[in-house]
């Protein structure tokens, strides 16, 4: 049978499998099987075995559960109405006023939780009561919010960055460090949205509530000195070379669980719910990093990705036509499919004509996440539009309507990445070379 329609046949039911409901692990497993059994003549079971076997005791995957329970703890403390009352002064002379206090807020807990989602819920439910009950735009607010909380996804300690660097077998300190630079970027695109919205709709911001001197701005920003202590402990022990990712994930948990402590919510049931919560999503993603592995193994055995890949090095496509059509893949791949289902289905297929490309790995992986937070906020498979409308009520395509000012933006972000590839590999290179 000709390796297209192995192809064709395989990729079918797949999406006839996802689109029943089915575990995207399980569905991983069950055409990975059907495709050795039924085109090869190696024993699936014995494949299946040794590949997940090989994938689940990866050293590097150590650091996603650690990071993952250093967001569950800190979701789980007041660090969202910490943030609130110490950025507030600080950003109501700018226009938009208390509107960047969700910028500025899901940047700051992006670096410290690794989750597009948990940066949304822990935002969200400080940030969307607040900014009603002083009169300010609902749709520009959660606009704001939904766009800005994708930064989880891309601001480390990511855990796509986690998946990726696993499934890509790339550093996952290098990835992390990549991704500062285009994170503050991000942030600094968000408020500019915001800025100018706000200068052409002056009636919708409403005026300044109250004026501090310098000093009580001081004060009041002295309620982010325990988070931005925990940002530099992770990230900073990473860059200078004090820490693999994994130590850093162990510092970050330690620094975690001392913070929780220290605000008066760390209690027996709030330890245990957090170690719940990240043991639950830790072992969905490495069930799916297994299938996906599994898979990538299954398609060798049908010579799918090679002959996929001779054909592109076939079609001679430049580096930036074959970024285009890449970039229009993940987007439509974004509205089906969460971002970490995204990347451990295509990444074993895709890199050989990356690598054939002579894109560099790294910046390949920020480029990804970038496209992957715009699927964030879009239908039907928006996760912080799910998240938002659990926390507001309202319609998703109303949501979706108001996130898309920030859709445009982060569709700018790809561009500015691919027209400057240093903002990812500038800092990776001085790690590597300092």
């Amino acid at each position: 049978m000709d390796v297209g329609l192995i192809g064709a046949f395989l990729g079918l039911v797949l999406v006839v499998v996802l689109a029943g409901g089915f575990w995207v692990a399980l569905s991983l497993f069950a055409v990975g099987i059907l495709g050795i059994a039924a085109f090869s003549s190696s024993p699936p079971g014995a494949i299946l075995a040794t590949t997940s076997w090989g994938q689940s005791w990866s050293w590097s995957l150590t650091a996603l559960p650690l990071f993952i329970w250093m967001g569950e703890i800190l979701f789980r403390t007041r660090l969202a109405e910490d943030m609130f009352k110490g950025l507030a002064p600080w950003v109501t002379r700018i226009p938009g006023r208390l509107m960047h206090v969700n910028v500025v807020g899901c940047g700051i807990f992006a670096a410290v939780s690794g989750s597009s989602a948990a940066t949304t819920a822990t935002i969200g439910r400080i940030t969307i009561p607040e900014l009603a009950k002083r009169g300010y735009d609902e749709r520009m607010t959660l606009g704001t919010l939904a766009g800005s909380a994708t930064l989880g996804l891309l601001i480390p300690p990511s855990i796509i960055l986690i998946v990726y660097g696993v499934a890509a077998d790339v550093s996952i300190s290098r990835l992390f460090i990549a991704g500062v630079v285009p994170g503050l970027v991000l942030v600094t695109l968000f408020m500019s949205t915001i800025v100018v919205w706000a200068l052409l709709n002056p009636s919708k911001v409403p005026a300044a509530e109250f004026s501090m001197s310098f000093g009580q701005k001081i004060m009041a920003a002295g309620r982010l000195i325990p988070i931005v202590l925990l940002i530099v402990g992770v990230i900073g022990s990473i860059y200078l070379g004090f820490a693999t990712a994994t130590e850093a994930a162990a510092v970050g948990v330690a620094g975690a669980l001392l913070l929780s402590a220290v605000t008066g919510s760390l209690s027996w049931r709030t330890f245990k719910e957090s170690l719940l919560g990240a043991t639950g999503t830790s072992c969905m993603i490495a069930f799916i990093l297994a299938g996906a592995a599994f898979l990538s193994v299954a398609m060798g055995f049908t010579g799918i990705p090679r002959q996929l890949a001779e054909w592109i090095a076939g079609l001679q496509l430049s580096p930036m036509m074959l970024l285009f059509a890449l970039t229009v893949f993940f987007a439509v791949l974004g509205c089906f499919l969460d971002g970490i289902s995204i990347v451990v289905l295509t990444v074993a297929v895709i890199m050989p004509m990356v690598e054939q490309a002579g894109i560099d790995l790294i910046w390949f992986g920020i480029y990804i996440v970038v496209v992957v937070e715009m699927s964030q906020i879009t239908p039907p498979i928006g996760l912080n539009l799910f998240v938002i409308q659990s926390l507001t009520g309202r319609d998703l395509l109303y949501l979706a309507r108001a996130a898309l000012p920030f859709f445009i933006v982060m569709v700018v972000m790809v561009a500015l990445l691919i027209v400057f590839p240093d903002m990812a590999t500038y800092l990776p290179r001085q790690m590597t070379t300092g």
